[in-house]
């Protein structure tokens, strides 16, 4: 082994060399490691809370909206509960695996997914997933493949929910009122829309759809996909923005900002609730997207189709009207 000139290695403080010249060996930096019980303890608690969720709307599933008085045994009740807290739990759970494994791919440390439990609300019975990212993202392309993979993944979950829980669903007439039961609307994706068209056609007044549990938990998965695909910010949209269009984004993630408030005004006054949502986020997180070292690079045809693609997942999950927080409560 060869020892460097003082001349040539001006780059290494000079702790890293012995007496004699010869650098001295650099321990790598240790990486953080996932706490796994912590992950498995945070899903055994959202399997948990989803699973009563779930029980829920499986009664009011097979009593048509409490409109019918039935009685069925807890343990088949909580049984059935797992259309919904299964089917639930596997869009987020491959919608956050995407990023796991793109970063994987890449080489990048990543956490594994942590599951946000939430009893206290009673329409999901969780606040989502997430995985941590523990350093930068150094070009575009990988930020770009990191950012489209979850989306892609939890949509690829979510459709085929959808269609065998719509088709399990039912068409029932409804009372001008149902005693003791107040209806909470949605808000429906035009993919949902289109579904329920193939599947019952035009719905005639007084009547509506009782959706079975796994229809409820389609419904969530693409909430979730149309807000992460908000291009703003570092949500899954701000990174998929960021690598087509470099630091013009940030001005993307203003306009975007703008346009929510304008549908809270014009639309439904609910957006203004998800709009100061994402303005405190990225308060909390920056304005700005962090840059890549490659902002001028081309990413090619095939990550712009992508692209495409991901502006095609958000407009089939966007719903005009959104849950008010009432809604997210369980009022």
């Amino acid at each position: 082994m060869s020892s460097l000139e003082p001349s040539e290695r001006g780059d290494l403080p000079p702790a890293s060399y012995d007496s004699s010249g010869v650098p001295r060996a650099i321990a790598a930096p240790t990486l953080p490691r996932d706490r796994v019980w912590l992950h498995v303890l945070l899903l055994v608690l959202t399997f948990g809370t989803t699973t009563l969720v779930g029980a829920s709307s499986y009664i009011g599933f097979i009593s048509d909206l409490g409109m019918r008085r039935v009685q069925v045994p807890a343990s088949v009740v909580l049984l059935n509960g797992l259309w919904y807290s299964v089917t639930g739990l596997a869009i987020l759970g491959s919608h956050e695996m995407g990023h796991y494994l793109a970063c994987r791919y890449y080489g990048i440390n990543a956490s594994l997914p942590y599951f946000i439990p939430a009893p206290w609300i009673s329409l999901f019975g969780t606040l989502g997933a997430v995985i941590r990212i523990r350093e930068p993202i150094r070009t575009k392309r990988m930020l770009f493949d990191i950012g489209i993979a979850g989306p892609i993944a939890g949509f690829v979950v979510a459709v085929p929910a959808l269609l065998i829980g719509m088709h399990w669903s039912q068409r029932i007439w409804l009372p001008p009122r149902i005693p003791g039961v107040e209806l909470i609307n949605l808000g429906e994706p035009w993919l949902f829309q289109i579904v329920k068209w193939l599947y019952f056609g035009a719905i005639p007044k007084g009547a509506d759809i009782n959706m079975h549990p796994m229809v409820l938990a389609a419904w969530f998965g693409m909430l979730a996909t149309a807000l992460n695909l908000l291009p703003l910010g570092q949500l899954d949209g701000g990174h998929i923005a960021y690598a087509n269009l470099g630091r013009r984004a940030n001005i993307v993630t203003y306009i975007t900002l703008a346009i929510m408030f304008a549908l809270g005004v014009a639309v439904s006054v609910n957006w203004l609730f998800w709009s100061g949502l994402m303005a405190a986020m990225l308060f909390m997180f920056g304005w700005r997207h962090p840059p890549t070292s490659d902002e001028q690079d081309d990413l090619g045809t095939a990550r712009l189709l992508l692209s495409l693609f991901a502006v095609l997942m958000f407009v089939l999950c966007f719903t005009p009207a959104p849950l008010a927080p009432s809604d997210l409560l369980g009022r």
